[in-house]
């Protein structure tokens, strides 16, 4: 059913890997655009399914469902990295998958990403595969403690990984490995953790959004600040750094490229997401054009739409933590005009689950801070 020519109209069917909130974030942006959404995921329930045209329940490794998923749209894309590679394959069989599964193959394993990038002359922080405790024994001598240990697989939010201060930990840190596959990192002690948005078309069309500042608490995204409190130097960089990225890689889609900035102004690159990001919500509210509907236009072949931030802005998650004491108080955050209030449709709210999140635009990045910090302590 593949449409060959270079651009997939409005009217066509888009196709997703992946049911979570970039997946309904996605769909919503493209039914703007007159296109219609499938959805593939293992979980009936999920949050994209009521803004699809139809979801297809399967697992990933249900190959004889993904074949009948990609005759029935014009592209497949992704919202969600940890997808096996045989699925993307038997896609790209029948229809384009974009960005292409060489590009997925490479990012959701660390091991194979931090390769790829040192081996293009990217900075990335020194490490080390990880297959014994001798490995892990001879990597903190070699890269010195503290650092940190990850599983080199299906790694999100901080899941698999841990920060070692001492060589009393070694033991035990192997053991938590489980039999997996590791990555041993030198320790970076940064200013910032910073982010990149970018966008690549099948004619090599590029855009960036601004650069994201952003604050982690227990591993997992708290709170986006854009524009970056960074030199514009920096700014400069962390765009270009991420535009070499997406053109060494060949994405068409999106890639989210995220940063360390060194305490003497270096950027060293992070991890590689090829799909939306979650610091990257405040455009559904701050730019022109936002991350969901770029990613639509990049997959489609249309050309990419202006990244240019409207205001000042920040973004706060809403974890299940929000909902412990019972249902959150929605007017009293409401309660600023400047306020937008973003819920992801899931059915129950556990500590640590995205459920939602909240932007506000205000006159400067830290006006907007403290708006959103607010607007969720009232909560």
């Amino acid at each position: 059913m593949s449409l060959h020519g270079h651009i997939i109209p409005p009217g066509a069917t888009l196709g997703v890997l992946g049911g979570g909130q970039l997946g309904r974030m996605f769909a919503m942006a493209a039914r703007r655009l007159g296109y219609r959404i499938h959805i593939f995921c293992p979980e009936a329930d999920s949050p994209a399914a009521p803004v699809a045209d139809r979801t297809f329940v399967a697992p990933y490794e249900d190959l004889e469902q993904v074949e009948a998923f990609a005759r029935s749209v014009d592209v497949v894309t992704f919202e969600f990295e940890n997808v096996p590679s045989a699925t993307s394959e038997a896609c790209a069989r029948v229809v384009p998958v974009r960005p292409e599964g060489r590009v997925l193959h490479i990012t959701q394993q660390r091991l194979r990403e931090k390769t790829f990038l040192q081996a293009h002359g990217f900075p990335v922080t020194p490490f080390r595969a990880i297959h014994s405790l001798a490995d892990l024994q001879s990597a903190t001598r070699d890269l010195g403690l503290p650092g940190v240990l990850k599983t080199a697989s299906f790694g999100y939010d901080g899941k698999g990984q841990r920060t070692l201060r001492s060589a009393s930990e070694i033991s035990e840190a192997f053991t938590g490995l489980g039999g997996a596959e590791g990555i041993y990192e030198a320790f970076v002690d940064f200013a910032q953790e910073v982010s990149v948005v970018g966008a690549r078309t099948l004619d090599g069309q590029f855009a960036a959004f601004p650069v994201f500042e952003n604050v982690h608490a227990n591993h997992i995204l708290d709170v986006t600040v854009c524009p970056a409190r960074i030199p514009a130097a920096v700014e400069t960089a962390a765009r270009d750094l991420s535009r070499g990225i997406l053109e060494t890689l060949e994405v068409i889609g999106l890639l989210t490229v995220e940063l360390f900035v060194s305490r003497d102004g270096r950027l060293i690159v992070n991890e590689l997401a090829p799909r939306t990001h979650n610091s990257g919500h405040l455009t559904l509210d701050a730019c022109i054009t936002c991350q969901f509907e770029q990613q639509v236009r990049a997959v489609c072949g249309l050309p990419l739409g202006s990244t240019e931030l409207k205001s000042p802005a920040a973004m706060a998650n809403l974890l299940g933590d929000v909902w412990k004491d019972g249902p959150p108080r929605w007017e009293r955050a409401l309660s600023n005009p400047r306020l937008k209030l973003h819920l992801y449709g899931k059915t129950s709210a556990r500590p640590g689950r995205k459920m939602g999140h909240i932007t506000a635009t205000a006159e400067t990045p830290e006006a907007a801070i403290t708006a959103v910090r607010q607007a969720r302590s009232s909560l």
